[in-house]
């Protein structure tokens, strides 16, 4: 069974490097002919054993059809994105001369979750116990951003400030119209069936401090709630193992070019958070309430919608999501020598044109798994 020490995640941040960026991204494995799940991932696990790279880049989340590429500790963001360019284009090759494709949208369209395999490690197998139907349901694929954060106690506070802007980073993220081999009717179905069943998930509390945190951490480990810190699932969290903070929203992304721009979205979202506690920039804690209604129309109409400025109470078209946190995160960007350039639709959008156009749901995955292994494995990004 394994112990949290939280004295010891309060020094893995006291000795956080700032602004070290990591990246996680989640692909569906596939039959190249069917584009059905395939259950390859301990395949591809052990035949990566050979190549010293990827070897310490592929990780399990769940299900054996499912795989994930992790960059390591990047330096900033272009060291980080380069990492997980050259580690990508390795799983791309290895996937292709074993006869898997692979995938990149939030959920798969047609899947049934009921003949998913849960991979045999002793993570999984304590989710599974503890979860059961919830754990089971949960074939979801998404995109991660670490950002390392100096000091615990501002890591949570960055946290408290990041809680309006997940559902911004979502509608912009949206890639998962489909569910159950139904059209879902909306534009991120991966949030609605992962945020909204499992426990600890979703949108925080806000905390204020490092020690309300503790308690708080204390009280799921006191009541048996929780082994091990990684089974609070929220959007936003404080990682105890890295120093970083982990912003874990946005659905998986079709193209190269859109997860790197969104990857970089979410540093310069973090880094703009913790510039703010720095220099104590004034700072309204809304309500979860409040928060969840712009979720909801991130789930549910993506860039399509309109979303609400939370602190005026009034509506704006959600396309402009993507001006309004980069007028937020200008000042850091400017010094991180980020930009922003994210395509006219996302993939939902892009999904949602072809059903109304009357494309079928293979037709639809199809053309977004041939967009996957271009821009991946050809290496147009790089």
């Amino acid at each position: 069974m394994p112990s949290l020490d939280l004295d010891q995640a309060a020094e893995t941040f006291a000795e956080a490097p700032d602004l070290t960026v990591g990246v996680e991204e989640e692909f569906a494995l596939l039959d190249p002919d069917t584009l059905e799940l395939a259950p390859r991932f301990e395949e591809l696990r052990d035949l990566s054993a050979s190549d010293g790279v990827l070897r310490e880049s592929i990780a399990g989340e769940l299900i054996s059809s499912e795989i994930e590429i992790i960059s390591g500790t990047g330096a900033d963001l272009d060291d980080a994105l380069t990492r997980q360019h050259e580690r990508c284009r390795r799983l791309f090759a290895l996937a292709g001369a074993q006869g898997v494709a692979l995938g990149a949208t939030g959920t798969h369209p047609w899947a049934d979750y009921r003949e998913q395999p849960i991979i045999d490690t002793e993570h999984y197998r304590r989710v599974e116990d503890g979860l059961k139907y919830v754990a089971w349901r949960n074939n979801t694929f998404s995109l991660h951003v670490h950002l390392g954060v100096r000091d615990i106690d501002r890591a949570v506070r960055v946290c408290d400030r990041l809680r309006p802007v997940l559902a911004l980073l979502l509608a912009i993220s949206a890639n998962s119209p489909y569910l159950d081999g139904r059209d879902s009717g909306l534009h991120s179905a991966r949030t609605q069936s992962f945020t909204k069943s499992f426990p600890r998930c979703g949108i925080p509390d806000v905390f204020g401090s490092w020690r309300a945190y503790r308690e708080y951490i204390e009280f799921l480990l006191r009541t048996n709630s929780i082994v091990e810190f990684t089974q609070i699932w929220w959007s936003v969290r404080p990682h105890f193992s890295f120093g970083t903070v982990e912003v874990r929203v946005c659905d998986a992304q079709a193209t190269a070019q859109e997860s790197d721009a969104l990857a970089g979205l979410m540093v310069a979202c973090i880094a703009q958070a913790a510039r703010d506690v720095d220099e104590g920039v004034p700072f309204t804690a809304l309500e979860p309430r409040m928060i969840e209604e712009n979720m909801w129309r991130a789930i549910r109409y993506g860039l399509d919608g309109r979303l609400i400025d939370l602190e005026l109470g009034e509506e704006y078209p959600a396309r402009a999501a993507i001006e309004r946190l980069g007028a937020w995160t200008a000042p850091v960007r400017a010094e991180l020598g980020i930009d922003l350039a994210f395509p006219e639709l996302n993939g939902a959008q892009r999904q949602r044109r072809m059903i109304e156009s009357g494309a079928t749901r293979e037709e639809v995955y199809a053309t977004s798994v041939n967009e996957t292994r271009q821009t991946y494995a050809e290496g147009v990004s790089v």
